[in-house]
Protein backbone atom coordinates (compact mmCIF):
# COMPACT_ATOMS: atom_id res chain seq x y z
CA UNK A 1 0.00 0.00 0.00
CA UNK A 2 1.41 3.33 -1.26
CA UNK A 3 1.46 5.98 1.57
CA UNK A 4 0.81 9.77 0.65
CA UNK A 5 3.88 10.74 0.36
CA UNK A 6 4.63 7.85 -2.37
CA UNK A 7 1.30 8.82 -3.70
CA UNK A 8 2.15 12.68 -4.51
CA UNK A 9 5.80 11.46 -5.32
CA UNK A 10 4.17 9.11 -8.59
CA UNK A 11 2.00 12.23 -9.49
CA UNK A 12 4.43 14.73 -9.60
CA UNK A 13 6.92 11.93 -11.44
CA UNK A 14 4.35 11.34 -13.86
CA UNK A 15 3.57 15.06 -14.36
CA UNK A 16 7.05 15.76 -14.85
CA UNK A 17 7.69 12.76 -17.55
CA UNK A 18 4.48 14.03 -19.33
CA UNK A 19 5.39 17.47 -19.45
CA UNK A 20 8.71 17.04 -20.52
CA UNK A 21 7.46 14.79 -23.40
CA UNK A 22 4.92 17.37 -24.26
CA UNK A 23 6.94 20.29 -24.65
CA UNK A 24 9.98 18.49 -26.31
CA UNK A 25 7.71 16.47 -29.23
CA UNK A 26 3.85 17.04 -29.15
CA UNK A 27 4.28 21.19 -28.82
CA UNK A 28 0.39 20.86 -27.50
CA UNK A 29 -1.08 23.12 -25.24
CA UNK A 30 0.23 22.02 -21.51
CA UNK A 31 -3.05 20.84 -20.13
CA UNK A 32 -4.46 19.30 -23.18
CA UNK A 33 -1.19 17.78 -24.07
CA UNK A 34 -1.08 15.95 -20.36
CA UNK A 35 -4.33 15.05 -20.38
CA UNK A 36 -3.88 13.16 -24.04
CA UNK A 37 -0.87 11.66 -23.00
CA UNK A 38 -2.32 10.22 -19.47
CA UNK A 39 -5.43 8.93 -21.52
CA UNK A 40 -2.96 7.02 -23.69
CA UNK A 41 -1.14 5.62 -20.83
CA UNK A 42 -4.22 4.41 -19.16
CA UNK A 43 -5.46 2.88 -22.43
CA UNK A 44 -2.11 0.89 -23.20
CA UNK A 45 -2.05 -0.36 -19.61
CA UNK A 46 -5.70 -1.38 -20.08
CA UNK A 47 -4.81 -3.20 -23.45
CA UNK A 48 -1.47 -4.77 -21.40
CA UNK A 49 -3.99 -5.94 -18.45
CA UNK A 50 -6.27 -7.65 -21.47
CA UNK A 51 -3.73 -9.33 -23.52
CA UNK A 52 -1.66 -10.49 -20.59
CA UNK A 53 -4.08 -11.20 -17.66
CA UNK A 54 -1.44 -12.12 -15.68
CA UNK A 55 0.95 -9.26 -15.78
CA UNK A 56 1.30 -7.34 -12.36
CA UNK A 57 1.74 -4.47 -13.42
CA UNK A 58 -1.74 -2.81 -14.78
CA UNK A 59 -3.03 -4.57 -12.07
CA UNK A 60 -0.72 -2.56 -9.47
CA UNK A 61 -1.18 0.83 -11.63
CA UNK A 62 -5.16 0.49 -11.14
CA UNK A 63 -5.21 -0.05 -7.38
CA UNK A 64 -2.91 2.55 -7.22
CA UNK A 65 -4.99 4.69 -8.77
CA UNK A 66 -8.24 3.52 -6.79
CA UNK A 67 -6.52 4.77 -4.00
CA UNK A 68 -6.70 7.93 -4.31
CA UNK A 69 -9.83 9.86 -3.23
CA UNK A 70 -10.29 12.24 -6.41
CA UNK A 71 -12.88 14.10 -4.74
CA UNK A 72 -10.92 14.62 -1.32
CA UNK A 73 -7.65 15.28 -3.34
CA UNK A 74 -9.86 17.85 -5.66
CA UNK A 75 -12.18 19.23 -3.02
CA UNK A 76 -10.18 19.26 -0.17
CA UNK A 77 -6.46 20.01 -1.55
CA UNK A 78 -6.37 21.54 -5.27
CA UNK A 79 -9.87 23.57 -5.44
CA UNK A 80 -9.32 26.20 -2.98
CA UNK A 81 -5.22 27.18 -4.51
CA UNK A 82 -6.62 26.79 -8.24
CA UNK A 83 -9.37 29.24 -7.89
CA UNK A 84 -7.12 31.49 -5.34
CA UNK A 85 -4.65 31.32 -8.05
CA UNK A 86 -7.22 32.31 -10.61
CA UNK A 87 -9.38 35.40 -9.12
CA UNK A 88 -5.63 36.71 -8.17
CA UNK A 89 -4.99 37.81 -11.74
CA UNK A 90 -8.70 39.33 -12.52
CA UNK A 91 -9.21 42.50 -13.03
CA UNK A 92 -11.96 43.73 -10.30
CA UNK A 93 -12.92 46.72 -11.75
CA UNK A 94 -13.68 44.76 -15.07
CA UNK A 95 -15.81 42.42 -13.56
CA UNK A 96 -18.20 44.59 -11.46
CA UNK A 97 -18.50 45.89 -15.16
CA UNK A 98 -19.71 42.75 -16.41
CA UNK A 99 -20.96 41.74 -12.86
CA UNK A 100 -24.76 41.21 -14.36
CA UNK A 101 -23.59 38.80 -17.15
CA UNK A 102 -21.53 37.19 -14.65
CA UNK A 103 -23.65 36.78 -12.35
CA UNK A 104 -26.29 35.39 -14.45
CA UNK A 105 -24.10 32.88 -15.99
CA UNK A 106 -23.11 31.70 -12.67
CA UNK A 107 -26.15 31.22 -10.97
CA UNK A 108 -29.37 30.71 -13.29
CA UNK A 109 -26.80 29.28 -16.24
CA UNK A 110 -25.83 26.79 -14.15
CA UNK A 111 -29.88 25.74 -12.67
CA UNK A 112 -30.72 25.81 -16.52
CA UNK A 113 -28.01 23.38 -16.93
CA UNK A 114 -28.51 20.96 -14.21
CA UNK A 115 -32.47 20.54 -15.27
CA UNK A 116 -31.87 19.62 -18.79
CA UNK A 117 -28.54 17.95 -18.36
CA UNK A 118 -30.43 16.06 -15.56
CA UNK A 119 -33.93 15.49 -17.44
CA UNK A 120 -32.09 14.24 -20.91
CA UNK A 121 -29.68 11.91 -18.42
CA UNK A 122 -32.68 10.49 -17.34
CA UNK A 123 -34.34 9.46 -20.36
CA UNK A 124 -30.81 8.20 -21.91
CA UNK A 125 -30.34 6.07 -19.17
CA UNK A 126 -33.76 4.51 -19.74
CA UNK A 127 -33.65 4.17 -23.05
CA UNK A 128 -29.59 2.50 -22.78
CA UNK A 129 -30.95 0.17 -20.11
CA UNK A 130 -29.02 1.28 -17.25
CA UNK A 131 -31.94 3.70 -15.17
CA UNK A 132 -31.37 5.58 -12.71
CA UNK A 133 -33.86 7.82 -10.40
CA UNK A 134 -34.17 11.31 -10.77
CA UNK A 135 -32.42 12.73 -8.47
CA UNK A 136 -28.67 10.74 -8.88
CA UNK A 137 -29.74 12.19 -12.58
CA UNK A 138 -30.08 15.82 -10.87
CA UNK A 139 -26.56 14.72 -9.38
CA UNK A 140 -24.94 14.54 -12.54
CA UNK A 141 -26.68 17.96 -13.54
CA UNK A 142 -25.31 19.61 -11.31
CA UNK A 143 -21.52 18.18 -11.34
CA UNK A 144 -21.34 18.07 -14.92
CA UNK A 145 -22.81 21.84 -15.49
CA UNK A 146 -20.45 24.44 -14.26
CA UNK A 147 -17.20 24.85 -16.71
CA UNK A 148 -14.33 23.80 -15.05
CA UNK A 149 -12.24 27.26 -14.31
CA UNK A 150 -9.18 25.61 -14.49
CA UNK A 151 -9.41 24.89 -18.20
CA UNK A 152 -11.25 28.40 -19.00
CA UNK A 153 -8.11 30.12 -17.06
CA UNK A 154 -5.77 27.97 -17.88
CA UNK A 155 -6.78 28.76 -21.88
CA UNK A 156 -7.32 32.14 -21.58
CA UNK A 157 -3.98 32.78 -20.57
CA UNK A 158 -2.51 31.58 -23.68
CA UNK A 159 -4.76 33.21 -26.13
CA UNK A 160 -4.15 36.52 -27.73
CA UNK A 161 -6.92 38.58 -29.18
CA UNK A 162 -9.81 37.83 -26.76
CA UNK A 163 -11.70 41.02 -26.40
CA UNK A 164 -11.70 42.21 -22.94
CA UNK A 165 -15.21 41.78 -22.12
CA UNK A 166 -15.42 38.06 -23.39
CA UNK A 167 -12.85 37.16 -21.40
CA UNK A 168 -13.94 38.97 -18.01
CA UNK A 169 -17.34 37.04 -19.02
CA UNK A 170 -15.66 33.66 -19.18
CA UNK A 171 -13.08 34.27 -16.43
CA UNK A 172 -15.84 35.67 -13.88
CA UNK A 173 -18.20 33.04 -14.78
CA UNK A 174 -15.49 29.73 -14.49
CA UNK A 175 -14.48 31.43 -10.66
CA UNK A 176 -18.17 32.14 -9.57
CA UNK A 177 -19.70 29.03 -11.66
CA UNK A 178 -17.72 26.26 -9.70
CA UNK A 179 -18.23 27.19 -6.21
CA UNK A 180 -22.46 27.58 -7.13
CA UNK A 181 -21.87 24.07 -8.83
CA UNK A 182 -20.35 22.99 -5.56
CA UNK A 183 -23.53 24.02 -3.40
CA UNK A 184 -25.98 22.83 -5.77
CA UNK A 185 -23.97 19.64 -5.98
CA UNK A 186 -23.77 19.25 -2.06
CA UNK A 187 -27.94 19.40 -1.81
CA UNK A 188 -28.65 17.43 -4.14
CA UNK A 189 -26.12 14.50 -3.19
CA UNK A 190 -27.93 15.14 0.30
CA UNK A 191 -31.01 15.00 -0.91
CA UNK A 192 -30.25 11.62 -3.00
CA UNK A 193 -28.82 9.81 -0.32
CA UNK A 194 -30.87 11.03 2.69
CA UNK A 195 -28.70 13.00 4.45
CA UNK A 196 -30.48 16.01 3.84
CA UNK A 197 -34.14 15.03 5.64
CA UNK A 198 -36.86 13.76 4.21
CA UNK A 199 -38.15 17.32 5.00
CA UNK A 200 -36.43 19.21 1.70
CA UNK A 201 -38.30 21.33 0.29
CA UNK A 202 -37.56 23.87 -2.53
CA UNK A 203 -37.86 27.12 -0.18
CA UNK A 204 -35.53 25.47 2.09
CA UNK A 205 -33.29 24.06 -0.64
CA UNK A 206 -32.80 27.99 -1.67
CA UNK A 207 -32.62 29.17 1.69
CA UNK A 208 -29.56 26.65 1.68
CA UNK A 209 -28.20 27.69 -1.12
CA UNK A 210 -28.50 31.69 0.12
CA UNK A 211 -26.68 30.65 2.86
CA UNK A 212 -23.66 28.58 1.71
CA UNK A 213 -23.23 31.39 -1.07
CA UNK A 214 -23.54 34.69 0.01
CA UNK A 215 -22.56 33.55 3.18
CA UNK A 216 -19.16 32.35 1.73
CA UNK A 217 -18.54 35.17 -0.28
CA UNK A 218 -19.10 37.79 2.67
CA UNK A 219 -16.77 35.06 4.62
CA UNK A 220 -14.06 35.26 2.27
CA UNK A 221 -14.16 39.36 2.06
CA UNK A 222 -13.79 39.61 5.91
CA UNK A 223 -10.58 36.71 5.72
CA UNK A 224 -9.20 38.69 2.88
CA UNK A 225 -9.43 42.19 4.15
CA UNK A 226 -7.76 40.79 7.47
CA UNK A 227 -4.80 39.30 5.46
CA UNK A 228 -4.90 42.97 3.08
CA UNK A 229 -4.42 44.57 6.66
CA UNK A 230 -1.62 42.50 7.57
CA UNK A 231 0.30 42.75 4.73
CA UNK A 232 -0.58 46.73 4.75
CA UNK A 233 1.28 46.54 8.05
CA UNK A 234 4.62 44.82 6.63
CA UNK A 235 6.91 45.00 3.79
CA UNK A 236 8.64 41.07 3.98
CA UNK A 237 7.62 38.95 0.77
CA UNK A 238 8.69 35.59 2.25
CA UNK A 239 5.94 36.49 5.48
CA UNK A 240 3.17 37.81 2.69
CA UNK A 241 3.29 34.66 0.83
CA UNK A 242 3.01 32.75 3.68
CA UNK A 243 -0.26 35.18 4.46
CA UNK A 244 -1.95 34.24 0.90
CA UNK A 245 -1.35 30.66 1.52
CA UNK A 246 -2.57 30.67 4.91
CA UNK A 247 -5.36 32.64 3.96
CA UNK A 248 -6.54 29.95 0.99
CA UNK A 249 -6.01 27.01 3.78
CA UNK A 250 -7.69 28.70 6.79
CA UNK A 251 -10.55 30.57 4.53
CA UNK A 252 -11.23 27.02 2.43
CA UNK A 253 -11.30 24.71 6.06
CA UNK A 254 -13.55 27.51 8.03
CA UNK A 255 -15.85 27.73 5.38
CA UNK A 256 -16.20 23.96 5.26
CA UNK A 257 -16.86 23.77 8.64
CA UNK A 258 -19.57 26.71 8.91
CA UNK A 259 -21.63 25.02 6.40
CA UNK A 260 -20.27 27.78 3.71
CA UNK A 261 -19.10 27.77 0.53
CA UNK A 262 -14.97 27.06 0.70
CA UNK A 263 -14.69 28.21 -3.32
CA UNK A 264 -16.75 31.34 -3.54
CA UNK A 265 -15.29 32.12 0.28
CA UNK A 266 -11.53 31.63 -1.74
CA UNK A 267 -12.75 33.18 -4.94
CA UNK A 268 -13.55 36.68 -3.10
CA UNK A 269 -11.12 36.53 -0.48
CA UNK A 270 -8.29 36.05 -4.34
CA UNK A 271 -10.29 38.90 -5.86
CA UNK A 272 -9.66 41.23 -2.96
CA UNK A 273 -6.15 39.96 -2.47
CA UNK A 274 -5.42 40.49 -6.34
CA UNK A 275 -7.23 43.95 -6.37
CA UNK A 276 -6.37 45.92 -3.22
CA UNK A 277 -3.45 44.03 -2.34
CA UNK A 278 -1.67 44.71 -5.20
CA UNK A 279 -2.80 48.11 -5.27
CA UNK A 280 -1.65 49.43 -2.10
CA UNK A 281 -0.52 46.75 0.11
CA UNK A 282 2.39 45.55 -1.55
CA UNK A 283 6.05 46.74 -3.04
CA UNK A 284 7.15 45.46 -6.35
CA UNK A 285 9.23 42.88 -5.18
CA UNK A 286 6.58 41.40 -3.11
CA UNK A 287 3.81 41.72 -5.95
CA UNK A 288 6.87 39.54 -8.29
CA UNK A 289 7.46 37.11 -5.49
CA UNK A 290 3.67 36.43 -5.19
CA UNK A 291 2.30 36.01 -8.38
CA UNK A 292 5.59 34.03 -9.28
CA UNK A 293 4.49 31.54 -6.12
CA UNK A 294 0.94 31.22 -7.17
CA UNK A 295 1.78 31.51 -11.20
CA UNK A 296 4.27 27.87 -10.10
CA UNK A 297 1.34 26.87 -8.00
CA UNK A 298 -1.31 26.82 -10.29
CA UNK A 299 0.88 25.33 -13.29
CA UNK A 300 1.95 22.56 -10.63
CA UNK A 301 -1.13 21.58 -9.79
CA UNK A 302 -3.15 21.89 -13.42
CA UNK A 303 -0.26 19.49 -14.57
CA UNK A 304 -1.26 16.90 -11.46
CA UNK A 305 -5.11 17.65 -11.97
CA UNK A 306 -5.16 16.94 -15.74
CA UNK A 307 -2.49 14.15 -15.59
CA UNK A 308 -4.86 12.49 -12.81
CA UNK A 309 -7.97 12.88 -14.40
CA UNK A 310 -6.62 11.05 -17.74
CA UNK A 311 -5.21 8.31 -15.48
CA UNK A 312 -9.00 7.94 -13.88
CA UNK A 313 -9.42 5.97 -16.91
CA UNK A 314 -7.95 2.94 -15.53
CA UNK A 315 -10.93 3.08 -12.68
CA UNK A 316 -13.99 3.16 -14.76
CA UNK A 317 -15.70 -0.33 -15.96
CA UNK A 318 -16.85 0.04 -19.09
CA UNK A 319 -19.42 -2.15 -21.50
CA UNK A 320 -21.45 -1.21 -24.28
CA UNK A 321 -24.68 0.51 -22.12
CA UNK A 322 -21.90 3.09 -19.97
CA UNK A 323 -19.90 3.51 -23.69
CA UNK A 324 -23.06 4.22 -25.35
CA UNK A 325 -24.13 6.47 -22.30
CA UNK A 326 -21.04 8.25 -21.87
CA UNK A 327 -21.53 9.10 -25.69
CA UNK A 328 -24.68 10.15 -26.03
CA UNK A 329 -24.05 12.37 -22.73
CA UNK A 330 -21.78 14.64 -24.54
CA UNK A 331 -24.14 16.51 -26.94
CA UNK A 332 -26.48 16.43 -24.18
CA UNK A 333 -23.93 18.53 -22.08
CA UNK A 334 -23.15 20.57 -24.76
CA UNK A 335 -26.86 21.44 -25.64
CA UNK A 336 -27.33 22.06 -21.95
CA UNK A 337 -24.27 24.56 -22.12
CA UNK A 338 -25.73 26.58 -25.12
CA UNK A 339 -28.87 27.34 -23.38
CA UNK A 340 -26.97 28.06 -19.92
CA UNK A 341 -25.11 31.04 -21.76
CA UNK A 342 -27.87 31.87 -24.36
CA UNK A 343 -30.78 32.30 -22.05
CA UNK A 344 -29.03 34.27 -19.74
CA UNK A 345 -27.84 36.63 -22.37
CA UNK A 346 -31.36 37.63 -23.33
CA UNK A 347 -32.02 39.39 -20.00
CA UNK A 348 -28.18 40.78 -20.36
CA UNK A 349 -28.92 42.06 -23.34
CA UNK A 350 -31.94 44.88 -22.17
CA UNK A 351 -29.05 46.70 -20.78
CA UNK A 352 -25.48 46.12 -22.03
CA UNK A 353 -23.69 44.78 -24.82
CA UNK A 354 -21.35 41.86 -25.00
CA UNK A 355 -18.46 40.15 -27.35
CA UNK A 356 -19.91 37.69 -29.30
CA UNK A 357 -16.55 36.29 -30.93
CA UNK A 358 -12.88 36.58 -30.45
CA UNK A 359 -11.10 38.98 -32.93
CA UNK A 360 -7.30 37.35 -34.39
CA UNK A 361 -4.91 39.02 -33.06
Amino acid sequence: MLTLFDLAALLLVLAALFGYFNKRYLDLPSNAGLLILALVTSLCLMALSWAFPRLDFPATVRETVVGIDFNETLMEGMLGFLLFAGALHVDWDALKSRALSVGLMATLGVLISTGICATGFYYLAQWVGVPISFTWALVFGALISPTDPVAVLATLKNMTGVPKRLEIDMAGESLFNDGVGVVVFTILVGLATGSAGEHLTFSLAMEHFAVEAFGGAIFGAITGYVAYWMMLKIDDYPVEVMISIALVMGTYAAAHQMGLSGPIAVVVAGLLIGDRGVAYAMSDLTQRYLHGFWTLIDDILNAILFMLIGLELLVVDFNWQTGALAALAIPLVLTGRFFAVYLPFQIVRLRERFSRASSPS
